[in-house]
């Protein structure tokens, strides 16, 4: 796949970890975006895009949450084998939910097992830095690639008080360092969420693994967005957020015709019967 470019490839085979090196190397960007279902997951697969995330936001964009700390690891098993199922060339990446892999290493490799064995993911993601470099070379140890996840990383949302920026002054220094510990423990890239964007670039230069923004400004390997936010339909998207679709409101029109056709009985009608 290195003598094509990632995004819209046609290898005839996965997008793989190697891939997104040699994309960082060539210095060519890429998107990613999340996928929670076997339709959408096929959608983003025939639009090229190379790698697809089940975030734990699915707790809320699924599930219904107000945050991602209820979902729990039996709740995204299916959602991660259906992307799978509904994908053909996309790295598939599952999120660890909360509470699945901070207490051990061996807790995070138990957690990671389950979506490699049962649910065919293809990578994972967990979130913080140094402290859970442990789990990162254990995991990759034993053959299970890891996305890392710094800045704003929404399971600590309690400890950080609300969704606000991270990194911003000495704490710039901290996550840098996080970062590079997270390259030693053999992360094959980080995300990271709204950091200032100097920040973002900063990391980027640093680091040989490819890094992933999300609120992070134009300077990272890679860009990803949450696919409700990206085509309209959550109500009250981040600043980061670029909307390229209104399906919200295609949706709302959509149901409103048919609930108008079928009160009025003018639908069905006799082309969508059968005799």
């Amino acid at each position: 796949m290195s003598s094509t470019t990632l995004y819209g490839g046609a290898s005839g085979r996965r997008v793989t970890v190697r891939d997104l090196a040699a994309a960082k190397q060539r210095g060519e960007r890429w998107p990613m975006v999340t996928a929670y279902d076997a339709m959408t997951a096929r959608v983003f697969d025939a639009a090229g895009i190379p790698v697809l995330l089940v975030g734990d936001s699915a707790a809320m964009v699924v599930y219904g949450y107000d945050s991602t700390l209820p979902v729990t690891v039996d709740d995204l098993l299916p959602l991660t084998a259906a992307v799978v199922r509904g994908s053909s060339r996309a790295l598939v990446v599952a999120d660890l939910p909360f509470g699945s892999y901070q207490t051990s290493p061996g807790q995070a490799l138990e957690s990671a097992a389950r979506f490699m064995k049962e649910a065919g993911a293809h990578a994972v993601k967990l979130e913080g830095g140094r402290r859970i470099a442990p789990q990162v070379e254990a995991l990759v140890s034993a053959g299970v690639p890891v996305m890392a996840h710094l800045g704003l990383t929404p399971q600590s949302v309690n400890v950080f008080g609300g969704y606000r920026v991270q990194g911003r002054g000495a704490a710039g220094d901290e996550l840098m360092a996080d970062a590079k510990d997270l390259q030693r423990a053999g992360a094959f890239s980080v995300v990271l969420e709204c950091v200032p964007a100097d920040l973002a670039e900063r990391v980027t230069a640093s680091l040989d693994i490819p890094t992933v923004g999300i609120g992070a400004g134009p300077a990272t390997d890679a860009q990803v967005l949450v696919w409700q936010d990206m085509v309209g339909l959550t109500p009250r998207p981040a600043r980061f957020v670029k909307r390229y679709a209104d399906l919200g409101a295609d949706l709302d029109r959509a149901a409103r015709a048919f609930a108008a056709d079928v009160v009025s009985g003018s639908f069905p009608g006799p082309e969508h019967a059968y005799t």
